[in-house]
């Protein structure tokens, strides 16, 4: 985010950063272990303190997506052969941070013949295997079209499994052109079915009304979705769409109110709020009943 841009923002949206040893010590085990993180490559605004509390969100299968959808960070273009070496280096940097609760997102590998469904369970099993009492929550694209590639993930028994909506349906064609809203749902509502915790997040500021966000949200509840998270977007460079509004604190409040009233176990709405973020707690939270009050993410 430029300096102008910057200046534009609300104030709820300005906040002071303050960089710890851990920040520094998170930097280094990505960088020794020459992984990515979704924190650097979508320029996430949270990374500083993300990293500054010992934790991060690790990218997996490179750093270049197959889509290119209007909001994200991420390069696009053509990736490189997966490294059969990462599932073995994410497990090790997670032991090194002595991660309890681990999160696992990826680019889209539509050129992988099974979308990356079995590269995504071998990092599990390896992170399972050096810290079997940490928790695992997995952020998965779609598999679209992959025959088989959910039922691969949901056999290795995440602790949380995620997807994304990321919008309304009206912008898919807009904001998500190679994705489909109906078939997020699908994938949801069967990786619940498995039983396993499903969650999913959208953002406000793409161009979406209210009264969107409020069917989106029973939408994913009628899917299955036990988890959902509601943050603001902010424009990651000028090559993505603008940022189309700025939704207040108490705007944020609503949603939340809502969609625990639709039935939702757990909303987390605030302008900072991201999918992965401080996504321990939200697993604690979500796992003990009645604390939603402990989990302030505004």
């Amino acid at each position: 985010m430029s300096k102008e841009q910057h200046r534009r923002l609300p104030g709820w949206l300005k906040r002071k950063l303050s960089l710890t040893g851990s920040y520094r010590a998170v930097s280094r085990c990505i960088s020794e272990n020459r992984l990515n993180t979704v924190c650097v490559e979508a320029r996430c605004p949270n990374r500083a303190e993300c990293f500054s509390a010992g934790t991060a969100t690790f990218l997996i299968m490179g750093n270049v997506c197959t889509r290119g959808c209007a909001f994200c960070g991420v390069h696009h273009g053509t990736p490189l052969p997966l490294d059969p070496e990462e599932p073995e280096k994410i497990a090790e940097a997670a032991r090194t941070l002595d991660l309890r609760h681990i999160v696992i997102t990826s680019v889209t590998r539509d050129d992988l013949e099974d979308g990356g469904a079995a590269h995504f369970t071998e990092c599990v099993r390896q992170c399972r295997n050096r810290l079997p009492s940490a928790t695992i929550e997995i952020l998965i694209p779609d598999f679209r079209g992959k025959y088989g590639a959910l039922d691969c993930i949901t056999a290795c028994r995440p602790d949380i499994l995620g997807h994304n909506v990321e919008t309304v349906p009206r912008l898919y064609r807009q904001i998500r052109p190679k994705a489909d809203y109906r078939y997020s749902l699908g994938l949801l509502a069967n990786a619940n079915r498995k039983n396993i915790t499903v969650k999913s997040a959208i953002m406000a500021g793409l161009g979406e009304t209210d009264d969107e966000v409020l069917a989106v949200l029973r939408d994913l509840c009628d899917a299955g979705c036990r988890i959902v998270t509601i943050g603001q977007y902010l424009r990651p460079a000028k090559e993505q769409i603008v940022t189309a509004r700025y939704v207040s604190p108490e705007r944020f409040r609503l949603f939340e109110e809502y969609g625990m009233a639709a039935g939702l176990s757990r909303v987390f709405a605030g302008p900072f709020v991201r999918s992965s973020y401080r996504a321990h707690e939200v697993y604690s939270v979500t796992s003990a009943p009645g604390r939603q009050e402990d989990f302030k993410a505004r």
